[in-house]
């Protein structure tokens, strides 16, 4: 928790307590339903948390607006996002369903209301419309960007356009030049200057 607070200073007394909270909850859950790595559960805050609010160090979502968590797996970066910015619908949407009983469950736990949640694979989704999709490496970006761009709005009331938000590490070269699309590309370690975050990257694609 302390590494949260190196970066952030601004927490509201009930998100200090849901951020608190996630590190029993997971624990705990995790023991049941493995949805985090054995050797990464005690380090949840840096590697699971902390990247996630990467994006909110980088981005800023308006109030009312609705963002997809694209294979959410445990809840990240959307249940991270979704404490930071209590303004803000976020959808968590995996195909997955056990893992998304966890993040139901630790939604519930800390009293999250801007949660939802859809056992779904991505492309199956219609008919709705989402300012941004988060996403923490779950496929090639060719996939994401196929998937995601059905899904976004067309313009949005924020300096920053509709797009998709991906957590991607290491030499990502080949993937985006495979995906032939040009992406932002945000150093993480720039960001948060920890060993962790080296070769650690915030990808953002628009329409």
């Amino acid at each position: 928790m302390e590494i949260i607070l190196k970066y952030f200073s601004d927490f509201t007394p009930e998100q200090l307590r849901q951020l608190e909270l996630l590190a029993p909850l997971y624990k705990e859950w995790n023991e049941k339903i493995n949805v985090i790595s054995r050797k990464d559960i005690d380090s949840l805050y840096e590697k699971h948390v902390l990247h996630s609010l990467s994006v909110a160090a980088t981005f800023e979502f308006a109030a009312g607006m609705e963002i997809i968590d694209l294979g959410t797996g445990g809840g990240f970066p959307g249940i991270p996002l979704a404490i930071f910015y209590p303004e803000v619908q976020f959808h968590l949407v995996d195909s997955i369903a056990k893992k998304l009983k966890v993040v139901e469950a630790v939604a519930e736990g800390i009293g999250l209301k801007n949660v939802t949640t859809q056992h779904s694979r991505i492309e199956d989704i219609k008919n709705r419309k989402f300012d941004f999709v988060v996403s923490r490496a779950v496929a090639p970006l060719k996939d994401l960007w196929r998937w995601s761009r059905p899904l976004l709005k067309i313009k949005t009331t924020t300096e920053f356009s509709p797009g998709l938000i991906c957590l991607k590490g290491g030499d990502l070269a080949a993937e985006i030049q495979e995906s032939g699309v040009r992406p932002k590309i945000m150093d993480i370690n720039s960001i948060f200057p920890e060993e962790f975050f080296k070769e650690k990257y915030l990808l953002y694609i628009t329409r």
